[in-house]
């Protein structure tokens, strides 16, 4: 659905969300503050107002157009789905999973089908009484692009006992990358602290105001013209940690990040032979090798590893034979 809203009385407001509170009065303030933050509200001209701050008078003058997107309602339960789902391990208390690359964890604006979650209620349906409605059973997430080792917990008592692991960093966890960069040391320790971009709410920010402290241990495991293959070992566990770490600190962003590097070019720096198979797949390389844990019930210390992908592995091979 779309709101077109022509801008009058401004002189009466100085900043853009309580102006629309007062134009659209069965909005609320915290819905309007999320369409700024989800980025559906923008200018006739195409100009993005990003920011609830926004003061007005550097808007358009009386007359001008602001078209909003608004999102369709989110779904009060996540729904069972019947999608593939590889199991690597399960009890009565938990399961690991081998997430795919594309599928998102939990239902979220834009997503609100053809998740992990919907796929696990469909596997386990007495998940739905586990944690949060929407997102039952999740103590830790993986982004969309992202594949590798998950745990899902399956009932209140490990839910609540993989939090507190998690929480302690009581996790061993190891992923695998190819970064865009060949100057690399061999091991490094990348620590700062990570929060909320400022101005780009989908987005991630090193020494921002109130962030929280975020280390990462890192190892080269092979050097390519340009390119690099590595592992990185997370210590705490923020939201886009290695992609920020890896761009910020090291100046190599993953190899198909269009956040936190310039894909296109990365990728015309790359053989032709990388190009071919990177021409369509849209996420960065980046795997989630290892998870191991102490399982919070029966106390036994469960490890898996999983192999990264056919695709990341045809790039690692594609590179090597350059």
């Amino acid at each position: 659905m779309t709101l077109s809203i022509t801008l009058d009385d401004l002189e009466n407001f100085q900043r853009l969300d309580v102006y629309l509170a007062a134009k659209i009065p069965n909005l609320s303030r915290t819905f309007i503050k999320n369409i700024f933050e989800q980025e559906l509200i923008s200018l006739d001209n195409g100009q993005e107002a990003s920011l609830p701050k926004l003061k007005l008078n550097k808007m358009p003058p009386a007359g001008a157009n602001i078209v909003i997107q608004i999102p369709p309602p989110i779904p009060v339960n996540a729904l069972p789905e019947n999608l593939p789902l590889e199991i690597l391990y399960e009890d009565e208390h938990l399961l690991f999973i081998n997430k795919a690359a594309g599928m998102v964890t939990h239902p979220a604006p834009g997503n609100y089908n053809g998740t992990l979650v919907n796929a696990v209620l469909h596997h386990c349906p007495d998940l739905s009484r586990i944690g949060d409605k929407i997102r039952p059973g999740i103590v830790h997430r993986l982004d969309k692009g992202t594949s590798g080792v998950m745990v899902v917990a399956k009932n209140q008592k490990c839910h609540e006992g993989l939090i507190m692991l998690f929480s302690k960093h009581d996790i061993e966890r190891k992923y695998e990358a190819i970064l865009t960069s060949d100057k690399l040391p061999p091991l490094a320790k990348l620590e700062s602290t990570i929060g909320r971009h400022t101005t780009n709410r989908k987005k991630m920010a090193i020494n921002v105001r109130n962030g929280k402290k975020a280390i990462t241990h890192f190892r080269l495991l092979e050097k390519f013209k340009h390119f690099s293959f590595a592992e990185f070992t997370l210590e705490t566990g923020r939201t886009h940690q290695i992609r920020l770490h890896a761009s910020a600190l090291m100046q190599a962003p993953i190899l198909g990040d269009s956040i936190y590097g310039n894909s296109n070019l990365h990728l015309k720096k790359s053989p032709a032979s990388v190009q071919k198979l990177l021409h369509d797949y849209p996420y960065p390389l980046l795997h989630a090798k290892i998870l191991g844990l102490v399982h919070p019930i029966t106390k036994e210390k469960l490890f898996f590893e999983v192999k990264h992908p056919s695709i990341f592995e045809n790039v690692l091979e594609a590179f090597r034979h350059e």
